[in-house]
């Protein structure tokens, strides 16, 4: 798979949130060719403010590995992830994120703060389908305002 499939992947995780009445975020694990997690946000449905869909899917890639360090490990993520998601980032020990669509408000990992700048070796790319990404979460704020 490339990197534009698992985005892909990411993003049927986060149209499924959107049905769902979610903000339109998704996001996957792959580890050695495979996607062994993925989530779409669930704070609405769980009442948790954590349920953010990257979160989600780094507890689970870590319950499908048997551990919590995640070396080898990408995250793929419809948005840019926040502060409580880069702080899980750093301390799963991924390799990689990539992610789509720039939150200039809340990201961390390229446009308000820089994860890498707090120890993180994961290796950041943003901007990946970032015009798809982004379309659905308009999506989501045209239809709820």
């Amino acid at each position: 798979m490339t990197v534009g499939d698992y985005m892909r992947e990411a993003l049927k995780e986060a149209e499924a949130a959107l049905l769902a009445g979610e903000v339109p975020v998704g996001a996957v694990v792959a580890k050695d060719g495979a996607i062994i997690a993925r989530a779409g946000n669930r704070c609405e449905r769980d009442k948790d403010p954590t349920a953010h869909a990257e979160l989600l899917a780094i507890r689970e890639a870590a319950r499908s590995t048997g551990d919590w360090r995640l070396e080898g490990c990408t995250l793929y993520a419809t948005l840019e992830p926040c502060c409580m998601c880069a702080g899980a980032i750093k301390n799963a020990r991924l390799s990689r994120v990539v992610f789509g669509a720039y939150d200039a408000a809340n990201g961390c990992c390229q446009s308000r703060a820089d994860i890498t700048a707090l120890g993180c070796a994961a290796k950041i790319i943003g901007g990946v389908l970032a015009d798809e990404c982004a379309a659905l979460l308009s999506k989501c704020f045209i239809e709820t305002r």
